[in-house]
């Protein structure tokens, strides 16, 4: 039989050997900082963007980006730990200037769309609670409104002259930061390249650069 102080001193290396067991456990967990990844994440957005109108190769045409805005409700699911199908409600402003031909006054289009994105989106394994993602996809949207500003004139609803429907190309990427374990906030970059005509007056086309900022939870 092991006497008193034997017996304390075992005790002793024991539980020595467990609390640094323990702690060398948190700290690979601190340094990796990976958390499960959950099937579907939902999420609010707030995104400003730059935007303008094309005209193909006319060169009679002056045109400035404007800054408008978007926001709504993102949702990602999981394909498997690195892939993920990306979707989502967003309400988006898009306003332009333009002048065109031989007029000297200029235009400002204020256009708003209620538009899904949908897509594939492409993240890292995530380390210092932190993982990169790249995505790529298509928006569909449908006017809600469309007005015009000619000078210092007031604003005109544009009406039929402004199509329906915008159908554009997204590509993008950015961060997405681990706050907690059911909190994530994203900060990324995309750029949308309008195909279709959006004004029957000289059947110009789309295109917006925004900044997204996102909660999931």
């Amino acid at each position: 039989m092991m006497n008193p102080s034997q017996a304390r001193t075992k005790f002793l290396l024991i539980f020595l050997l467990s609390f640094f067991s323990i702690s060398l456990l948190k700290a690979q967990d601190y340094y990796e900082s990976k958390y499960s990844q959950k099937p579907v994440s939902l999420g609010i957005t707030f995104s400003p963007n730059v935007s303008w109108l094309r005209y193909g190769n006319r060169a009679d045409v002056k045109r400035d980006p404007k800054i408008g805005y978007g926001y709504g409700l993102l949702a990602d699911f999981a394909l498997s730990e690195n892939y993920y199908f990306s979707s989502g409600f967003i309400i988006n402003n898009l306003k332009s200037e333009a002048v065109v031909g031989a007029e000297q006054i200029p235009t400002t289009y204020d256009l708003q769309y209620m538009e899904i994105p949908f897509g594939l989106k492409l993240k890292s394994t995530q380390r210092y609670y932190r993982s990169y993602y790249g995505q790529f996809g298509f928006t569909g949207g449908i006017k809600l409104s469309g007005d015009k500003t000619v000078g210092q004139e007031e604003k005109e609803d544009l009406g039929s002259s402004a199509n329906v429907i915008r159908l554009g190309l997204q590509v993008g990427g950015g961060i997405e930061w681990q706050l907690d374990h059911n909190l994530k906030m994203m900060t990324g970059l995309s750029f949308n390249n309008g195909f279709m005509k959006v004004l029957d007056d000289g059947k110009p086309k789309s295109t917006y650069v925004a900044f997204n900022f996102a909660i999931f939870f």
